[in-house]
């Protein structure tokens, strides 16, 4: 919903940078009254995202109308925004101000520069005006946009507490490359399980080529232990009610396959 106006814009914009620091000392009772993650209200270091997903490539996507919605986390660290970017210091006002009484007046802003990664966006360029566009009740904003893809993806609802379960699927997925399919499938509620399940799907595959005798690349490894190990154990796993008790279908199947090791070696 828009803020109202006096038709005094340098007064208006006062009042809305009032207001949106508000919101942000609103933001943190709420948090705090609903015990939710820390995290959860803190803009995502672009760096950091990308360096737990693992970079592949980037490339000109262009000039675009982005949702604000979207755009969650920023490049430079010297910021003073939230996740949301409401403004959390005094320090940006006068800035801040400027640029929303010259959108209250009508005047064209030029494009933000965005990187867009998965489904999330990362200010490189433009943080005031993306502050103040959600500020005034804007839905979405126009941009200049960089894409990078990266090993692992991301949506716009990531969190920085996120970043270590990322990382070691990006390992994971490194060491035992999934059909597209597959990877959203394939999750241990543990990041840590992560390098275990890998282990075991190596072992797998070596006993595999044992008795085939034929040595197969990664890529074929995980389709074959996908299709013909994972899908059917966890299947056996669901029709026998045995999946209820785990957090996900991957900590049933990791368990399972540990027992399974246990009795054939005796223990």
């Amino acid at each position: 919903m828009p803020p109202r106006s006096t038709g005094l814009a340098g007064a208006d914009a006062q009042d809305d940078f009032l207001r949106a620091r508000r919101r942000v000392a609103l933001a943190r009772l709420v948090r705090w009254l609903r015990r939710d993650p820390s995290d959860v209200d803190h803009i995502l270091p672009f760096d950091e995202v990308v360096a737990a997903l693992g970079r592949v490539q980037e490339r000109d996507a262009g000039l675009q109308v982005v949702p604000l919605d979207a755009i969650v986390g920023t490049v430079d660290r010297l910021q003073g925004f939230d996740r949301r970017f409401r403004p959390t210091t005094p320090a940006v006002r006068r800035r801040w101000e400027g640029i929303a009484e010259a959108m209250r007046r009508g005047k064209a802003m030029p494009p933000v520069d965005l990187y867009k990664v998965g489904e999330a966006y990362f200010v490189k360029d433009g943080h005031h005006r993306v502050s103040v566009a959600r500020a005034l009740g804007h839905d979405d904003i126009e941009a200049r946009v960089t894409e990078v893809v990266t090993k692992v993806g991301a949506g716009r609802d990531l969190l920085r507490g996120d970043l270590p379960l990322k990382s070691h699927e990006r390992v994971f997925l490194e060491r035992v490359p999934l059909p597209a399919s597959a990877r959203g499938r394939v999750r241990p509620s543990d990041p840590w399980a992560f390098a275990a399940l890998a282990e075991g799907v190596e072992g797998w595959g070596w006993r595999w080529s044992q008795e085939h005798g034929e040595l197969i690349d990664r890529r074929e490894l995980a389709r074959r232990w996908y299709e013909e190990e994972y899908v059917p154990v966890v299947t056996l796993l669901r029709d026998a009610g045995l999946l209820e008790g785990a957090a996900t279908e991957t900590d049933a199947y990791m368990n399972a396959a540990a027992e399974r090791y246990k009795r054939q070696r005796g223990l």
